[in-house]
């Protein structure tokens, strides 16, 4: 039976799913920002998500219970950064296709991260860890009608850093002398470039903070919505965010809009039987539909959205 706490409860958890969506996506926007399109994203996230998750297996009784999966998404966020130095270095130094070098960190990281799974746990996935992170509800602000049952009920704090990341990087990319210079990059590198600017220095600052951000909202989706990391954990949302790249037009506060669409999408799956209308379609057809949504935004908004002009294109010092 449907009921307003019903709709509470499915709205509190579109921001908890969106929370990684969103994460991933404003890192691709720091790189498609600099000129470089990241597709690895999806195997970005899942060597963050792994490698969080190792940390909060191996560090759980080491660090106290509320730290450790803070340490977690630290030590993800560092390994998503590492990795994606490779797509820096095979895009703007070697100067190869960005989408195909995406396309291999994305399979490279499924096989390394059951490779080193089986090495430290000898299993092709992660122990299950204890000390994940834990809902919480916030004293006072739950009281306030509407909004508190929504955000401040019931609720990861993960939810307010990726609010408040959206913030940030708008504040970053549109207000601050180094986004003015990453905008410029991505548009157009050759101007940037006679200014004094470094673009390969650019270039490498977009992909590793996407990298981060990638790793970071594998390691969180992982430490709030699993008990292990597994090769099924970030189960596609690596390429929801680039959808909800595009579907946002590359700002900050588009994207959240995006993600939080994609997000509901994937609630509405998990709430289908409230619905008596719903009751008499299979539960596969909801589940199917984050990803139907997800084509369908693709298809219809590629068109019409217009990214950063130089965004794929390898940096010519000649070209005019």
């Amino acid at each position: 039976m449907f009921t307003i706490d019903t709709l509470f409860s499915m709205l509190s958890l579109t921001l908890i799913y969106a929370t990684p969506i969103l994460i991933a996506s404003l890192g691709g926007l720091l790189s498609e920002r600099s000129g470089v399109v990241n597709i690895a994203l999806e195997g970005l996230m899942m060597i963050g998500g792994f490698a969080g998750a190792t940390a909060t297996v191996l560090l759980q009784d080491v660090f106290p219970v509320a730290v450790t999966p803070w340490v977690g998404v630290f030590i993800g966020m560092f390994f998503g950064a590492l990795i994606s130095v490779i797509h820096a270095y095979v895009s703007i130094n070697l100067k190869a296709d960005q989408v195909i070098s995406g396309t291999a960190i994305n399979l490279l990281a499924g096989g390394l991260t059951i490779y080193f799974a089986q090495i430290i746990f000898n299993q092709q996935r992660t122990e299950t860890f204890r000390n994940g992170f834990v809902k919480t509800n916030i004293p006072f602000l739950r009281e306030i009608p509407i909004l508190g049952p929504i955000f401040f009920t019931n609720i990861y704090y993960t939810v307010f850093i990726g609010l408040a990341l959206v913030v940030a990087v708008w504040y970053v990319v549109y207000k601050t002398p180094f986004g003015m210079r990453l905008r410029a990059t991505g548009e157009n590198p050759q101007a940037v470039a006679s200014m004094g600017v470094s673009v390969l220095k650019m270039r490498y600052y977009g992909v590793i903070l996407s990298g981060a951000f990638a790793g970071m909202a594998g390691a969180i989706m992982v430490l709030t919505q699993d008990t292990q990391y597994t090769g099924v954990s970030i189960h596609g949302t690596g390429f929801i965010a680039l959808a909800a790249l595009i579907f946002g037009k590359w700002n900050p506060w588009g994207v959240l809009g995006a993600s939080t669409f994609f997000a509901f999408s994937q609630v509405f799956a998990i709430y289908a039987n409230n619905f008596e209308w719903a009751q008499s379609f299979p539960l596969e057809v909801f589940k199917a539909l984050p990803y139907v949504l997800t084509i369908i935004a693709l298809i219809i908004f590629s068109n019409k959205s217009v990214g950063p002009k130089a965004a794929g294109e390898i940096y010519d010092v000649g070209k005019r």
